[in-house]
């Protein structure tokens, strides 16, 4: 009996579903397996290597020490919710109600898992943009959804407006976009989320944004929330976290806003899931977002800082380079090196070049998977030192690489 289950499509939605039916692990857990085996720099899972800043983790401390240690409100601590509106209202313009339109979660994942859970039923579409983080295809096949997707392009990973659009229709429940995104760091356009604002208000379907890597912008780049667009609001929910922006992955504090009654269909699915979570770090958090705008300018700038060090060095070992304008990673496709399959060169590269990276086909499907195949995703949330070292060992790929 317990040989089938909801279980089976979770693992089958995030393509970790073996030939014979048994659930594998994840490409991560390989990658980072292998690394700790062989000794090589893990650029394939993306955490960072190097702690967020003071006033955060001081204020963890002071929590904890101050005894908020027991369950926190179900919807989060008042002094993160605020915090979060006035988040909300700095950056982007928007009014957010703290105490009716912000939920607190454990993490993104959470809070994306309570809204899918709330709104898809059986046989309801979700569309996502592909590549797509794993998580997202885990959830909407638990909770019985179909999951539609529109393929990302390399090198601009920018999707085609016409088949973006074509893509939404009557059966459409969640339209689900992750931008900044992620594996690509492309940032949509304002004009890329307008259609989509069109198409969902056309066949009355929810927009669930992803946007964790909201802070993390490159060269300029622009976040555009998709709630602050005219139409948007009313059927938009938005979810990010402080874990990417402040380097703190491991406490698992996110959040989402929206409408009143979009954000309690989703608290009466999120608590029975963790109930609640994190009592000392939702202070924590709520420090971070009010830290100076320039801490945020700081962090993005030393994430782009490490990028172009990751960047020069897979340049120079003669692999194409999308360079991503957000987030933690950055794709390469290994084909021109003699590496067409992007999976063993994954396994390779740790005697290669002393380095670990993910296959972008793992947050891929059927045809897509196929399309990406000989690409690579790295992480450069990593010290400079850390990058330094693995820049100048993947440079070493251009007299190591073979010919197909």
């Amino acid at each position: 009996m317990w040989r089938s289950g909801p279980w089976r499509r979770a693992a089958a939605g995030a393509g970790l579903l073996t030939a014979d039916g048994v659930p594998g692990t994840t490409i991560f857990a390989e990658m980072s397996a292998l690394a700790a085996s062989t000794g090589a720099i893990n650029l394939g899972q993306g955490f960072p290597d190097t702690d967020g800043p003071r006033e955060v983790l001081d204020a963890a401390r002071d929590a904890i020490a101050a005894g908020l240690n027991q369950y926190p409100p179900g919807r989060g601590t008042q002094v993160l919710r605020e915090a979060i509106a006035r988040h909300q209202a700095h950056w982007y313009g928007l009014p957010v109600d703290p105490d009716t339109e912000v939920l607190v979660t454990a993490g993104a994942t959470e809070a994306l898992a309570a809204v899918l859970l709330a709104f898809v039923d059986e046989g309801d579409e979700v569309l996502t943009l592909e590549p797509a983080y794993d998580a997202y295809g885990a959830v909407i096949e638990l909770a019985g959804g179909v999951h539609r997707t529109v393929p990302l392009d390399w090198p601009s990973f920018r999707p085609d407006p016409d088949r973006l659009r074509a893509a939404i229709t009557d059966r459409t429940r969640v339209i689900l976009l992750n931008t900044p995104h992620n594996p690509t760091g492309a940032v949509l356009d304002e004009a890329l989320l307008r259609v989509v604002v069109e198409a969902a208000e056309r066949h009355d379907a929810l927009i669930v944004t992803d946007e964790v890597y909201e802070h993390l912008l490159f060269d300029g780049a622009r976040h555009v929330p998709v709630a602050t667009l005219p139409g948007a609001w009313d059927r938009t929910i938005t979810v990010s976290s402080g874990g990417k922006t402040f380097s703190t992955t491991g406490w698992k504090i996110g959040w989402l806003t929206g409408p009143a009654e979009l954000v309690s269909a989703a608290l009466a699915v999120k608590q029975f899931l963790t109930f609640v979570n994190g009592a000392p770090f939702q202070p924590a958090i709520a420090a971070g977002l009010d830290l100076p705008d320039e801490v945020f300018a700081s962090i993005a700038g030393t994430l782009q800082a490490g990028r172009d060090t990751l960047v020069a060095g897979l340049e120079a070992a003669g692999l194409p380079v999308s360079v991503p304008q957000a987030g933690y990673f950055v794709i390469v496709d290994g084909a021109p090196l003699g590496f067409p399959d992007g999976a063993e060169l994954c396994r390779l590269l740790p005697t290669l070049a002393g380095v670990v990276g993910v296959p972008v086909s793992a947050f891929c499907r059927d045809a897509q998977a196929e399309r990406m195949r000989s690409l690579v995703r790295f992480a450069f949330c990593k010290s400079p030192a850390v990058l330094a070292e693995a820049s100048a060992r993947l440079a070493t790929l251009a007299q190591r690489g073979r010919t197909v």
